[in-house]
């Protein structure tokens, strides 16, 4: 990733929420996401997405106890960063 700022962080989460990162879990993930004007992408495995696409997302089939790499590239990186590893270890606020 390379951002205008050089501030790139990345942080690994487990999925909590018991359903995974299905549709509306996706959808919230997204939300989040497209709040910041940094670049941010969504890693398992050797599959990476834009954690802005809801579909590549679910793509990545991430269920309960899958691990995922969040990452961010710019100014306010590390706030993106915060906020949507926050919604992942809140399951999602569904469960």
């Amino acid at each position: 990733m390379s951002g205008d700022s050089g501030l790139a962080l990345s942080k690994t989460v487990t999925i909590r929420n018991s359903r995974g990162l299905h549709a509306r879990a996706a959808a919230k993930l997204v939300g989040v996401a497209e709040r910041f004007s940094c670049a941010m992408t969504v890693s398992r495995g050797s599959q990476t997405v834009p954690a802005c696409s809801i579909m590549g997302l679910m793509m990545l089939g991430a269920g309960k106890g899958a691990e995922i790499v969040i990452e961010a590239d710019g100014w306010d990186a590390r706030e993106a960063l915060d906020s949507v590893v926050g919604l992942i270890e809140a399951g999602f606020h569904e469960d």
